[in-house]
C-alpha cells in the first residue's frame, strides 16, 4: 500500500507536493541514468498486463458505511452522497465493522450530537478505518484538533463525494469547503437531480433552500449553512416530478427556514407550493418543514389555503424558543411572542384541526424564573401535540456562548419541569372512535406496526400488513397514546395506491438517467460523454480531466492541470531521448 500523504490537499488538483522532484532537477538527474536491458522470456517475472500491481488500489470496489446525524436537510445530503457512491460502484453497507471507509455526516446544533460525531471518528480510527467527514461541524470549524488529517466534504460540495472518497482511500487528505456560485451569486447547493439512495423509498426529502436570513445568537448552523440561497421554482418542481416517477408518495420540504424561501431570487414560499400542488398525484402528500414566525406572517392567507389542500398535510413546525420577549431579543429572533400567537391563532381558525409543532430552549443565558414561567403558560395555553424541548448548550464561536450562563442545575430542572408539563396531557384521547384517512409509509421502531399519518400529520399505527405499505387507507381509531393513535383498517373500504409507479427497492439508486447509467461499476468503463471513454480498470485519479456527469464547475481547472502535467511528461520523454542519443 502506498504511504499515506501527511499534507492536506485543499482540492483534488493539488496532487504535486513540495517534496516531488522538480522538472529541472529531474532533467539533470537523467543525464546520470544508464538504460537497463529488460530480461525477456522469463515467465515467472512477467505479470499479466491486465492484473494490477499487488500494492495498487482500484477505486469503486470498497465498502462504505454512512452515518448521518441531525435534521431532514442533513439526511437528504446523506442520501445524495450514498447515491453517488453507489452509482460509481462502491457498496453501501449497514455493517460498520465490514466497511473500508466511514462517511460521517455531522450536526452542529447541540453539543451531544457533536460528541457522538467525535466519538465515532475515534472509534473509526481505532478500527483502522478510512474516514471522511461531512455536514455542519467540519464546515463551521474545519480546524478543530480532532479533525486534523481527515478529509472533509463541505455542505455545498456533496456532488464531489466520489472524488474525496477515492483520494481518501488512497491515503490523501482532501478538503472541499467552497461555496457554489453562478456569476458571483451563491447557489442553493449541489444539483437536485443527483443519484440518491432514499432511506425510505416512499419518502423524498427536498431541500428548497440553504441558510437563512437570521443571525440567532445561539445558532452554530448559520456558520455552516450561511445566508439564504434558494433553488429556482422550476428545479424544485422537476425534482418532485422525478420523485413521483420513482414511486415516491410523500414529499418533505426542508431547509433551515422554509418561510424565507425565495426572498433572494424574487419569489416566495406560496408561489412554490402552488406549483408543487399541481404535480402531486392523487393519494400522495406533501409535508412542509420548519418556518420561523417573521417570514410566514405576511403569507398567512395563502398559507391557510395551501394547508387546507387535500394533498398537503395540515401541519406546520413553527419554533417559538421562548415566550419571553426579553429572551427572544437576546436570541435575536426578530419577532415577539405576540407574532407567534398571531400565526398560531390565525392558522388554527382557518385550518381546522391543524397540527402546530414548536421548539423551546430551556435555560438560555439571562433567562429568569419569570421568563421561564411565561414559556410554561404558553405551553399550558396551546397544549402543543408536538413539542421539542431542548436544554441550552453554548456552542463554540456563538455570541450566546460568551453571555453569562444559567447554572447547569437550573437549566436541567427547567427542562425537566417543562417535560413533565408536556407529558401531563394527551392530545389524541378525544379522537378515539374517529374514522380517519391515513397514508402508510414506514415501519415502527419496534417493528410491530406500520406507521401512517392522517391529514394532520398525526402518527397512526396500523397492522403490519405488507399490502398496506404505500397505500392510502381508512382506519377506525381504537386507542390513543401520547405520541400516536392506533387504527384498524375499515373492511371493504377503498384502498388507494398512492404511488403512480412501483417504488424503488430499498437501497436502489434513484436518479439514474441514461447519463448516470454510464457511470463505472467497480471502477470500470466510465463514460462521461459519448466522446470520452476510459479503458477498463482505470481509476478516476488517472483521468483527472474527466468529471462525473453530475458535477458542475471545476472541470476547466482539472482539465488545465491534466494538460499541463501531460506537457511536462512529454518534455521529460523528449529530453531523455536526446540524452540517450
Amino acid at each position: 500500500m502506498p504511504a499515506a500523504c501527511d499534507s492536506v490537499l485543499e482540492d483534488i488538483e493539488d496532487i504535486v507536493s513540495a517534496e516531488d522532484v522538480k522538472p529541472h532537477d529531474r532533467q539533470f538527474v537523467r543525464r546520470n541514468v544508464f538504460p537497463k536491458v529488460r530480461k525477456r522470456n522469463s515467465q515467472k517475472n512477467v505479470q499479466a498486463e491486465d492484473d494490477p500491481p499487488s500494492d495498487s488500489i482500484i477505486p469503486g470496489v470498497q465498502k462504505i458505511w454512512i452515518r448521518t446525524w441531525g435534521c431532514s436537510h442533513n439526511n437528504s445530503d446523506g442520501e445524495y452522497m450514498a447515491g453517488q457512491l453507489a452509482a460509481y460502484g462502491y457498496k453501501i453497507t449497514d455493517n460498520s465493522a465490514e466497511a473500508d471507509l466511514w462517511l460521517l455526516n455531522s450536526c452542529t446544533v447541540k453539543n451531544p450530537a457533536e460528541d457522538h460525531f467525535r466519538n465515532s471518528i475515534k472509534k473509526a480510527q481505532e478500527g483502522k478505518k478510512k474516514v471522511v467527514v461531512a455536514g455542519c461541524v467540519p464546515q463551521a470549524q474545519p480546524r478543530q484538533d480532532y479533525l486534523k488529517g481527515l478529509s472533509i466534504i463541505g455542505v455545498q460540495q456533496i456532488d464531489r463525494v466520489v472524488e474525496v472518497v477515492e483520494e481518501t482511500i488512497k491515503g490523501h487528505s482532501v478538503r472541499l469547503l467552497g461555496q457554489k456560485k453562478d456569476n458571483g451569486k451563491r447557489l442553493g447547493g449541489a444539483r437536485l437531480d443527483l443519484p440518491k439512495i432514499r432511506k425510505n423509498p416512499l419518502i423524498e426529502i427536498i431541500s428548497i433552500n440553504t441558510g437563512c436570513l437570521n443571525a440567532c445568537t445561539y445558532c452554530k448552523t448559520k456558520h455552516a449553512r450561511g445566508d439564504l440561497a434558494s433553488y429556482p421554482v422550476e428545479e424544485l418542481v422537476d425534482r418532485a416530478k422525478q420523485s413521483f416517477q420513482e414511486g415516491v408518495c410523500e414529499i418533505w420540504l426542508t431547509s433551515e427556514d422554509t418561510g424565507a424561501y425565495g426572498r433572494d431570487i424574487g419569489t416566495d414560499l406560496p408561489t412554490l407550493l402552488w406549483k408543487l400542488v399541481e404535480v402531486i398525484p392523487e393519494g400522495a402528500m406533501l409535508r412542509l418543514g420548519m418556518t420561523n414566525p417573521p417570514y410566514i406572517l405576511e403569507h398567512l392567507e395563502e398559507m391557510a389555503k395551501i394547508l387546507n389542500h387535500p394533498r398537503v398535510y395540515a401541519f406546520l413546525h413553527i419554533p417559538v424558543q421562548s415566550a419571553s420577549d426579553s429572551v427572544l431579543m437576546d436570541m435575536k429572533r426578530e419577532y415577539c411572542v405576540a407574532d407567534f400567537k398571531q400565526v398560531v391563532d390565525f392558522l388554527k381558525e382557518r385550518v381546522p384541526g391543524i397540527t402546530i409543532a414548536t421548539d423551546i430552549i430551556c435555560g438560555f443565558p439571562g433567562e429568569t424564573d419569570e421568563d421561564f414561567q411565561e414559556t410554561v403558560k404558553l405551553v399550558e395555553q396551546y397544549r402543543f401535540p408536538s413539542l421539542f424541548i431542548n436544554q441550552f448548550y453554548p456552542r463554540p464561536g456563538t455570541p450566546a456562548a460568551k453571555m453569562p450562563q444559567v447554572p447547569a442545575a437550573v437549566k436541567k430542572q427547567r427542562t425537566k419541569d417543562l417535560s413533565q408539563l408536556f407529558h401531563s396531557y394527551n392530545p389524541y384521547d378525544h379522537k378515539v372512535g374517529e374514522r380517519q384517512r391515513v397514508l402508510v409509509t414506514e415501519e415502527s421502531f419496534d417493528s410491530k406496526y406500520y406507521v401512517a399519518h392522517n391529514p394532520f400529520y398525526e402518527q397512526v399505527l396500523v397492522p403490519k400488513d405488507p399490502l398496506l405499505m404505500g397505500k392510502m387507507v381508512e382506519v377506525n381509531i381504537y386507542e390513543a397514546g401520547k405520541h400516536f393513535m392506533k387504527g384498524q383498517p375499515v373492511s371493504n373500504a377503498r384502498v388507494h395506491t398512492a404511488s403512480i409507479t412501483r417504488p424503488l427497492a430499498k437501497g436502489e439508486v434513484s436518479g439514474l438517467t441514461e447519463e448516470f447509467r454510464c457511470a463505472p461499476q467497480n471502477g470500470t468503463n466510465w463514460k462521461a460523454h459519448p466522446s470520452a471513454e476510459i479503458p477498463v480498470k482505470t481509476p478516476l485519479s488517472s483521468w483527472m480531466a474527466l468529471q462525473l456527469p453530475w458535477q458542475q464547475g471545476g472541470g476547466l481547472k482539472i482539465l488545465s492541470a491534466s494538460l499541463a502535467l501531460l506537457a511536462v511528461l512529454v518534455m521529460f520523454y523528449c529530453s531523455g531521448m536526446k540524452t540517450e542519443l
